[in-house]
Order: C-alpha cells, then structure tokens, then sequence
C-alpha cells in the first residue's frame, strides 16, 4: 500500500532523524536530542511503528537503527562530518520502509530529500546563520517545514504548522517552597546571556547559581569565571537530566535574559513545570511561551529585570505548574506531530497524483503509442 493511501486510523510507519551531537536522550544537555527523544517514545506510546536513528548508545523503546556508535561531543575519535553523512544516508537509503520520515537533524538531510518518494518532515529548530536558509528556500516547495514558534517562522518560507515544544511534565516535580537562590539554565555563551543574569542578580542581592555545558571557553575565562565569588554568584557545571528538577524547582526564579531571538527556550518551559517564575527579555518566542504576570515577568532590560525579582513573590507557583502542564506537555506536542504527519502524507500523495497526469501523454497519443508501426 502506499503511503497516501493509508487510512486515518492506520499506524504509522515513522522514521525519527535524530542528531548525533549527543545521544538520545541526552545525559545533561542536547535539547535536539531531547526533542527527538520525547517526540519518539510518544509515538511508540500511540502504537506507531517508529525507528529512531540515533547513536549507538542512545535508549529508545522505538527500534534503534544507528551506524554512529558515540556522539561525537562525547568521542573526539569521531570526524563529526564523516560521521554525520553515514547517518543521514542511511534513513534516505531506507526511505521506502517508511510513510513518513521526521528531520530533527537541520537543513543538510533536505538535500536527499529530492531522491526518495517518501514525504519529509522537517522541525525547524532555529537558523543558526542566514547562511543556510537558501537549503530550506530550495526544498522549500517539495517539504513541511514545522517551526518550533511563530517568532522563528522565516518570511522566505511556507511552513505546515508551529508546534511548540512539549516536554514530559511528570518529570519535574512541583516546588511549593524553594531555597533561596536564583538560577541560570543553558549553555555558557554571550547569546544566553550570562553576565546579564549576574548583573540582575547582584543588583537584586540574591544568589546566582549558574548551570549548563561551557559552549565559548573564552568568554567563560574572560566574563563569568572572574566573577564567580563561590556565595553571590556560583558556577555548579552541567546538570544531569534526572537532577533538572530539583536544580531549577529549588530557584525563586530563573533568570533568561538572552542577548538572541532564541526560537524557544526548553529550560523556561522546565522551570515552569516545577512552579518557577521566569524573569525574560522580551525578545524572540519568549512572549509565547512567558504569561506576563501569571508565570514570569518580560522585561527590557537588566534593570527591569532586577525590579522583576524583588517581585518573584507575587507569583502563584502553583498556577505557574498548571500552565506550564496544560499548554508544554509532550502529550501535546505528540498528538500535533500525528496530525501534520497525517497531512503531509495526504499532501505528497495528491502532489505525486498531480505530477503523473503532468507527466501523462494525452489518452490519444497512449493509444497511438500501441498501435503498429505504420508501413511506409
């Protein structure tokens, strides 16, 4: 059966492209992985059929299909490029096993995408230089783009949908009574804005904690790491996954005064799962995902948001959970993943529909083809 023509209540066959930065799911950071990870075992739950193509290493209740033992951030043996070409080629070479495959890899598996007649879908996770949006521009009339908000979606391209990030919800546990520190969640790197969360932080005259994998050394030696004090301001390294909830439930709020229009920010939507208000410029798809005055405060600048902490207080860090369960579950995101697959299916198939009447003599000249040569 092809794949447009499977039935609304049919599985699935689901192919799940993963990067290979890290394994699925991450250990401490690898928010695309971590995206993949949730997307893959929500599927499975719905009783698809889903291989995930990861790292060797990676846990899955899907099948795992891999070619890449290790994650090349954790194997410096491994050629990230070499590595990456053997991965992606892999899910396009089975390509006919599938009724759909998912992208979660960025723009370089759309250039295969030309040479399968199964329909891809792409999460779009950010534009990391304008430098690659000519790849999406290309493909962008034969693929369905998702974006991860409507402050990312690019004006040159059409996209299929927005779909918010989801995450699991039940494993951030609730914190009705946090310690007494405020906390900084992601990668060390001038765009997450570090400095700004610890200039607010000791403009409030309340302790930072800052957590995440250091991205750009330099600026960790030059900016941060002067003015680690140990007790104002800490640096306490990446966080493990299973130690999320505790690390960001314990914090009066989390500070997210990014220096970018990030696409969207997983470590604001963990926060408020465990009843944390985050303090956010006001930028990128932080308007989105923040609720001014019911989960978190979205200020201009540094400032405004030390003012906004001094009022942390105010907030019902119980209402913050709710929110955060009712609008950034994974089961949400799962359920709106279905949907556009659905779509994307149905789409390719009256596409290919279209291109083989394009294609089609006229029914006179396919007859006129069967008939005998005429004699001269």
């Amino acid at each position: 059966m092809t794949a447009w023509g499977l039935g609304v209540e049919n599985k699935l066959r689901i192919a799940v492209l993963a990067p290979i930065s890290w394994r699925v799911p991450p250990r401490h950071y690898g928010p695309w992985e971590l995206f993949a990870s949730l997307l893959t075992e929500g599927l499975v739950s719905r009783g698809h059929e889903v291989t995930l193509f990861a790292t060797s290493d990676s846990e899955t209740s899907a099948v795992l299909s891999s070619v890449i033992p290790r994650a090349w951030s954790e194997d410096p043996s491994t050629d990230p490029k070499v590595a990456e070409c053997l991965h992606i080629s892999e899910v396009f070479e089975r390509a006919s096993e599938f009724d759909i495959i998912h992208n979660s890899f960025d723009f370089l598996p759309l250039t295969y995408s030309g040479l399968i007649s199964t329909p891809v879908v792409t999460t779009i996770h950010g534009f990391s230089s304008p430098e690659i949006v000519p790849v999406y521009v290309k493909y962008n009339a034969s693929s369905f783009y998702v974006a991860i908000s409507d402050a990312d979606r690019h004006p040159a391209l059409d996209y299929v949908a927005t779909i918010h990030h989801g995450i699991d919800t039940e494993n951030f546990t609730f914190s009705s009574a946090p310690d007494s520190y405020l906390a900084f969640f992601g990668r060390i790197h001038p765009d997450k804005g570090v400095v700004a969360a610890i200039d607010a932080a000791l403009e409030a005259r309340i302790p930072l904690r800052i957590a995440g994998i250091i991205q750009d050394e330099a600026y960790f030696e030059q900016e941060i790491r002067p003015r680690l004090d140990g007790e104002r301001v800490q640096y306490v390294g990446p966080v493990l996954a299973g130690d999320r909830s505790s690390f960001l439930g314990g914090a009066v709020a989390l500070l997210h005064l990014i220096d970018f229009d990030e696409p969207f920010g997983l470590s604001v939507v963990e926060a408020m799962a465990c009843g944390t208000p985050v303090i956010a410029f006001d930028r990128g798809s932080m308007p989105e995902i923040v609720v001014e005055g019911t989960t978190g405060s979205l200020v201009p600048d540094v400032a405004s948001a030390a003012a906004a902490i001094m009022r942390v207080a105010q907030f019902d860090r119980r209402r913050i959970r709710e929110v955060a369960v009712e609008q950034f579950s994974s089961d949400r995101m799962v359920d709106e993943y279905v949907a556009v697959y659905r779509r994307a299916i149905a789409e390719y198939g009256r596409r290919s529909s279209c291109q083989s009447l394009r294609q089609a003599p006229p029914p006179a000249l396919r007859r006129r083809a069967l008939e005998p040569t005429d004699p001269e």
